[in-house]
């Protein structure tokens, strides 16, 4: 076999492959199956939300806790210390929404290196439901928010949860962070749950509490440096499965910074490589930087035309992701292209920059990670990175 032939079938079945995933995806996405005014479960459930700092659109996605369409939920806000700016701005929410049952819980149970994590335990110990919602401070929750997560749950399932679905980008590195998170992470995240692979994301994520407390309580999430891994694992061992909402709730990006898409982004790879290294392995050949050189290979040794070549590779890839964001109604511009072409060259990079030590800040908290363990030493002085 003549390098031209290898590399032109190379690229020809990551292609392939890319085109199933998107296929996948785009079946298993959907508007909820019913109104919210037919599903008749609907226990009293509890929502833990974690807060730190003050973020873009917090007092929007905060306030969002307040108006849902459901009959019984509390809302439990978490924070480490009372003298943090986010604090009046909650008490705030609470005082002007007095229909539903709010509080503020302030204090920290360190259990882990996660601050994330330790800043819940407080609101699960406080939670009065069965039902536990732990949703981040920067998630939108549309009225029918809890009816989605309720009805995505099956006999089988010991936790759904839903990807962040990227929104408001108010400039080009934000319509890059759109790229990663949408047709690329939120898509990988549904086929895989199609073929059976659910993973936690800890963005929303519905508990059943007698399940969780059987097993640890949400000590538990402790195990591994992200809780959804230890969701996962968990879940996967008991044999129950990880289901996602049937469409994915929003998260307000505003503008972002090369330097915030990049700390981020590696922030995440580096937990899923900790966490999940065979899985983790093969996202190299995730976005098209790979296929398109192979692509551009084959044509210079196959005397083929080479712009013409890339062009194809390029709209194979590009052409179907856009289209899963245009049928899904996601965020769609012209810019989203240029945002594909940065984010797949970034992607090499920043995957090989994730099987190395590294130091990172996670809402203002400094931590190593390493190879099968994270280091947090204490807090330091640094603005809080929205996460």
């Amino acid at each position: 076999m003549t390098f031209a032939v290898w590399a032109g079938a190379a690229c020809a079945a990551l292609t392939a492959v890319n085109l199933a995933s998107i296929g996948l995806a785009w079946s298993r996405l959907r508007p909820s199956r019913m109104p919210a005014a037919a599903l008749g479960a609907t226990p009293p459930v509890t929502i833990i939300r974690p807060v730190c700092g003050i973020e873009s659109y917090i007092e929007e996605t905060l306030g969002t806790s307040f108006a849902l369409a459901y009959p019984e939920y509390e809302v439990l806000f978490c924070v480490e210390r009372e003298d943090d700016p986010v604090v009046p701005l909650v008490r705030r929410l609470i005082a002007a929404h007095p229909g539903v049952p709010a509080r503020l819980l302030v204090g920290e149970d360190r259990i882990s290196a996660n601050p994330k994590l330790n800043n819940c335990v407080k609101g699960w110990r406080e939670a009065r439901h069965d039902w536990v919602v732990l949703a981040d401070s920067n998630v939108l929750m549309p009225p029918d928010y809890l009816q989605r997560l309720l009805e995505a749950w099956r006999p089988e399932t010991g936790l759904v949860c839903s990807t962040p679905l990227g929104v408001r980008p108010g400039n080009l590195w934000a319509q890059v962070e759109c790229a990663f998170l949408n047709t690329l992470q939120a898509r990988w995240q549904y086929a895989g749950e199609r073929l059976g692979l659910g993973f936690a994301q800890g963005k929303s994520m519905l508990w059943q509490r007698q399940f969780l407390d059987a097993r640890g309580g949400i000590h538990a999430l402790a195990a591994e440096i992200a809780e959804d891994a230890a969701a996962t694992k968990l879940v996967r061992a008991a044999g129950r499965h990880v289901h996602l909402v049937h469409s994915p709730f929003e998260q307000p990006l505003g503008e972002r910074s090369g330097k915030q898409v990049w700390d981020r982004q590696l922030r995440w790879a580096r937990l899923r490589r900790v966490t999940f290294p065979l899985f983790f392995a093969p996202e190299l050949l995730s976005g098209g930087a790979v296929p398109l050189a192979l692509g551009i290979a084959a044509a210079l040794a196959g005397g083929v035309n080479m712009p013409l070549a890339a062009l194809g590779v390029l709209a194979a890839w590009y052409g179907p992701e856009m289209a899963l964001a245009a049928r899904k109604g996601w965020p769609l511009s012209w810019k989203l292209v240029l945002a594909f072409l940065i984010r797949d060259a970034i992607i090499p990079a920043m995957w090989a920059a994730a099987w190395r030590t590294g130091r990172t800040v996670w809402r203002g908290n400094a931590m190593r990670i390493r190879f099968s363990r994270l280091d947090a030493p204490a807090p330091e002085p640094e603005a809080a990175t929205p996460g």
